[in-house]
């Protein structure tokens, strides 16, 4: 168990501890580890589930009551807020293009390239991983290698409950347009999400591909190409349109994965 794990614990339990030098400097370690990669909140494991570390969810609720309002300059912007902006992109690799911004406890691998966009603390993204331009990635949201959140791109964040799980997106896997992932849906790797898909714990992710159709909910499987969509639902006042994703095919396994999603966006017609 990680050294830090029960002072946190016993804080959230009891709130009076925030006052206490040793709570309060723990807290600040575990924000400190994850703004270095040394923590995450949810991790990969060998079975190929996630698991959700509850106990650093609560230091980064934690350490906002601990934290006092400031002034932060970034001539010639000014901001008033509790956490601090992440630091040091040269010293880390990192490609940070104004008016891009992460905040601290968040942490972007070697080789991110963040375009004016947003990085929430708690975030994990990975090497190769593109941030376009106006993207956000949500508190706690995992971003694997080698993604592309495209312009516009909503990644939902999560805090509480404490057990539920971040959205995950796995390595090398595309992100279109104006697309939105919420509730801890989890996009594994290599699929390919067309401009504008919705997707939410409640949305029906539908394959079409075969002879009968097959729901998924809360998962996109790995090579899926994802379109928009809609199915015919019944209300008591009538029939409507409902929004849905449609999984139209898969994407070529290839050892070359840009030869493969061109391939795979071309073939398929996908907006991006």
């Amino acid at each position: 168990m990680h050294p830090l794990r029960s002072l946190i614990e016993a804080a959230w339990l009891d709130r009076d501890l925030l006052t206490g030098a040793e709570t309060r400097s723990a807290i600040e370690s575990v924000i400190d580890e994850l703004d270095r990669g040394a923590l995450r909140v949810a991790e990969p494991m060998p079975d190929g589930h996630w698991q959700v570390n509850e106990w650093v969810k609560k230091a980064v609720i934690l350490y906002f009551p601990i934290r006092q309002m400031e002034v932060i300059e970034a001539d010639p912007f000014v901001f008033h807020d509790k956490i601090p902006l992440k630091r040091n992109y040269a010293e880390t690799g990192v490609r940070v293009v104004p008016h891009a911004i992460a905040r601290y406890g968040a942490f972007l691998e070697r080789g991110v390239i963040m375009m004016p966009s947003y990085v929430n603390i708690g975030a994990w993204v990975g090497a190769g991983t593109m941030v376009d331009t106006w993207a956000t990635v949500g508190s706690c949201a995992q971003i694997g290698r080698n993604v592309h959140l495209s312009g516009g791109v909503g990644i939902g964040g999560v805090l509480e409950p404490v057990q539920a799980a971040p959205v995950i997106i796995e390595d090398d896997c595309f992100i279109g347009s104006r697309c939105i992932v919420v509730e801890g849906v989890r996009v594994e790797k290599e699929a390919v999400l067309g401009a504008n898909v919705v997707l939410t714990q409640s949305t029906h992710i539908i394959d079409v591909t075969g002879s009968e159709p097959f729901t998924y909910r809360g998962r996109v499987p790995a090579r899926s190409v994802v379109i928009p969509g809609a199915y015919t639902k019944s209300f008591p006042a009538g029939d409507y349109q409902v929004n849905c994703a449609l999984i139209i095919g898969q994407r070529k396994p290839s050892t070359d994965l840009k030869t493969s999603l061109n391939d795979a966006l071309r073939d398929y017609g996908v907006s991006v």
